[in-house]
């Protein structure tokens, strides 16, 4: 009998604690692992803005203690190809990022990287939203199981840092300028006259360092977030690339998601794109200043010789991706 009496005790106090035991359990909240290559700067670099913008919307929207949300930059999760890996296998939940490293997994998403693509990032933002994003999220969502769940932009176009002045195509024969690695931006690259050099982005500070690089093509804020002007002290502003920054998402993580959850952290992510996009405004001129003042040569060089040798890349990606023109057709009739 005593046996029993202590039986039916611990079944009742299981009893009267299981109701705690579950509402801690709802409470505990999902956590994310968002991941940026660029470095922890919350001025100039795109991954930190966002992180921080996503939580305050976050917060806004009464859900911080549901989500929540960790960030690490500066590769701390690997290089970006092996974190677009993840991100499909629903290792690593979130990743901010161009768009041009995407293109490896859906070659679609290259056509972002075509040389004079766009003329300014409010024109993007409008082509965008005009419906040349839906084609890319189809095609990464089938192809890779992930979604774009928000849409910004690199905080400034891409130009040319080199080692010396770039004024002109003939100035980059033989020079060699770190590109992604992506035939798209490798090959306006190389168009451009560069010997285009793709290199993974950790491995940019070191190269340009040992002289295996004379040069890479990026934006301001990340130029000065990552130290390059300590290694080339010219900047050509060939502008050839307005480039687009996406937010990506597993769709394994967002498949954990109860419906309401889901959609409130969907409306949070979209909020904190267009945050980040007013800040990345802001970014470039205070990056270009900051370049200036710590004795990089700003050259505002002629941008259409540049433009008329990349001109045919455009017509050569329509004939390897015939869908690729209706996206392009609606670039083409967008005004900033």
């Amino acid at each position: 009998m005593k046996g029993k009496r202590v039986n039916r005790r611990s079944l009742l106090i299981g009893m009267a604690f299981a109701p705690a035991v579950v509402r801690a359990a709802r409470a505990a909240p999902m956590t994310l692992r968002l991941s940026s290559s660029l470095p922890n700067n919350p001025q100039f670099a795109n991954g930190r803005v966002y992180y921080d913008n996503l939580v305050k919307r976050l917060a806004a929207d009464g859900l911080a203690d549901r989500i929540d949300v960790q960030f690490f930059p500066d590769n701390q999760l690997g290089q970006e190809i092996d974190v677009v890996n993840s991100v499909s296998l629903g290792v690593i939940d979130l990743m901010v990022t161009g768009t041009s490293i995407w293109a490896n997994v859906v070659p679609l998403i290259g056509l972002l990287d075509l040389g004079y693509l766009f003329e300014s990032f409010p024109q993007q933002t409008k082509a965008l939203d005009g419906g040349a994003a839906k084609p890319f999220e189809q095609a990464l969502k089938s192809g890779a199981n992930v979604d774009i769940i928000g849409w910004a932009y690199n905080f400034g176009s891409r130009s040319v840092l080199c080692k010396s002045p770039v004024n002109a195509p003939a100035d980059l024969a033989g020079k060699r300028i770190r590109t992604l690695p992506n035939k798209i931006i490798t090959e306006c690259l190389r168009l451009m006259g560069a010997a285009a050099t793709p290199l993974a982005f950790g491995e940019i500070y070191t190269a340009l360092q040992a002289g295996v690089l004379d040069g890479l093509e990026h934006d301001p804020p990340t130029i000065v977030a990552s130290k390059f002007y300590e290694t080339a002290k010219f900047y050509s502003l060939t502008e050839h690339n307005f480039s687009a920054l996406g937010v990506f998402c597993s769709g394994l993580t967002l498949a954990k998601m109860d419906a309401p959850l889901r959609d409130q952290f969907l409306a949070a992510a979209v909020e904190a794109a267009a945050d980040t996009r007013v800040r990345g405004l802001e970014a470039e001129k205070q990056a270009l200043d900051s370049l200036k003042q710590k004795g990089v040569e700003i050259i505002a060089c002629d941008r259409e010789p540049f433009r008329k040798l990349v001109a045919p890349q455009t017509d050569t990606f329509i004939k390897a991706h015939p869908e690729a023109k209706a996206i392009i057709d609606i670039v083409r009739s967008t005004k900033a």
